[in-house]
């Protein structure tokens, strides 16, 4: 493998009440809101001496990786496994040193290592980003500014990329993973990690200000509806009107603004779905964990560079009325597909989820309208929203608040039309009520105590008593 100097080579339970462990007790003894997890360490208590550190390492590895990459062989070492390669660079790497009389103590010299074996196997300063449970998004707006979300607020790092070359190497590392491109005939491309994290990289001379990549973390711990119950993220009875719904196969809607944590709710409701049912998955951007046993999933293809071969989300749409689902879960609707969607809940493909983008419930009955629109089919309003009121059942609205918490604020059933009025009652809603000392708000979730349109149903698979209790 190494060239001039060679190194030596190391030698469906059935629907009862009882099957989905509902019991209110179980939730009402709900354990104590963990403790948050470890911050980042992006504030050094000492910030002048830690960006001296930092860039003396910056400058160390720019000086010496060009050096390493000419007595390896690139190829080869990208395939090997990190321990082995670390192994195999040690020695280069003091050589090179000693060479450019640059010196390092023990420490540095590992972290030196570490950002070598970032940018040969990984992706470079955003491996330790990666690394991170405690962050969920990281954006890159050019070499030198790496922000993350973490725990709901956005974060500057001190992490940073060479320079705008650098940057581009990455992203051409991850695309290069799907078969894909980005230079300027391709400057914007969406693409997945290997962990299912999902990527959209946007070059010059669209991105003005240098290369941009925003990474939506894939989430390696799956959440359920009693995680959160203890986080906060909504009430006891709400999760348990929630599993009810999903369990009583009603069509769902998840509403709510970007991050604000709609997939990762419909991964939570998609729990109660039973294990003898099969389900369609269709989405831009895999990100769904369905944990049962017979799930199909499909994603959509954008267009080749002639601008042919594009599969879009009304075409897979489509297919999936085909093959016979029991259930169809939309990763987003957001077009034309969301007439098909509704005109598969009408014909017999109940118990549907789908999320929309939405900022109140009523906005989101606006915006179907709208999406239905732009399919093409000339119907009178009344007609598109009596679909719309004999499709959709209910719609959970959550939001990010601004002490970075995602919290379920409204819980609301579309009940039918009253003349050209779609008609909905709220179930459960959040109400606010000021700010604690440490900078979280104070609230609570409140029920309507109505007694839901979709009782009978409930009632057909048991839980109707246990719905009522819930609503109080």
């Amino acid at each position: 493998m190494f060239g001039k100097r060679g190194l030596q080579e190391d030698p469906r339970p059935e629907r009862t009440a009882t099957a989905l462990r509902l019991g209110a007790s179980s939730l009402a003894q709900a354990s104590p809101r963990p403790a948050d997890p470890p911050q980042l360490s992006l504030v050094d208590p000492r910030p002048v001496a830690a960006d001296a550190a930092r860039d003396k390492l910056r400058e160390a590895a720019a000086a010496v990786q060009p050096r390493v990459l000419e007595r390896i062989e690139s190829e080869v070492a990208s395939r090997m496994p990190r321990e082995e390669l670390a192994r195999e660079l040690a020695g280069p790497v003091q050589e090179i040193l000693t060479e450019l009389k640059i010196q390092l103590n023990q420490r540095e010299q590992r972290a030196l290592a570490d950002l070598l074996l970032d940018d040969m196997l990984g992706l470079g300063p955003l491996e330790p980003l990666l690394a991170d449970d405690s962050v969920t998004d990281i954006m890159v707006n050019g070499a030198k500014q790496i922000y993350v979300e973490q725990r709901g607020k956005l974060v500057l790092t001190g992490a940073s990329f060479r320079d705008d070359a650098h940057v581009l190497a990455v992203a051409g590392r991850i695309v290069s993973q799907i078969g894909r491109r980005i230079d300027e005939s391709t400057p914007l491309v969406d693409a997945r990690l290997a962990d299912g994290s999902r990527v959209n990289i946007i070059v010059p001379p669209l991105a003005l200000d240098g290369p941009s990549i925003s990474i939506r973390k894939f989430a390696k711990r799956g959440i359920d509806l009693d995680r959160m119950v203890r986080q906060g993220n909504v009430s006891a009875e709400m999760a348990t009107v929630l599993k009810i719904a999903a369990r009583s196969r009603l069509n769902i809607l998840i509403s709510g603004g970007t991050g604000s944590g709609k997939t990762t709710l419909l991964n939570a409701l998609s729990q109660m779905i039973a294990a003898d049912e099969r389900v369609v998955t269709i989405e831009d951007a895999a990100e769904l964990q369905l944990q049962q046993p017979h799930v199909v999933r499909l994603e959509t293809r954008p267009a080749n560079l002639e601008g042919r071969g594009e599969i879009a989300m009304r075409d897979l749409v489509k297919n999936a009325l085909r093959m016979r689902p029991d259930r169809i879960i939309l990763g987003e609707v957001r077009g034309p597909e969301a007439m098909d969607m509704l005109q598969a809940m009408n014909t017999g493909h109940d118990g549907s989820l789908g999320t929309v983008h939405a900022n109140r419930p009523r906005e989101t009955l606006v915006r179907l309208e709208n999406m239905i629109g732009m399919a093409g089919v000339n119907l009178p309003s009344k007609a598109v929203r009596t679909q719309i009121a004999a499709a959709v059942q209910l719609i959970v609205q959550i939001s990010r608040m601004r002490d970075g918490l995602r919290r379920i604020t409204s819980i609301t059933e579309v009940v039918g039309m009253e003349g050209e009025v779609i008609t909905t009652q709220e179930l459960f809603a959040y109400k606010f009520e000021g700010e604690g000392p440490d900078g979280r708000l104070k609230g609570r979730f409140e029920s309507s105590g109505l007694r839901p349109a979709f009782s009978s149903r409930a009632e057909y698979y048991g839980l109707d008593r246990m719905l009522l209790e819930a609503m109080g």
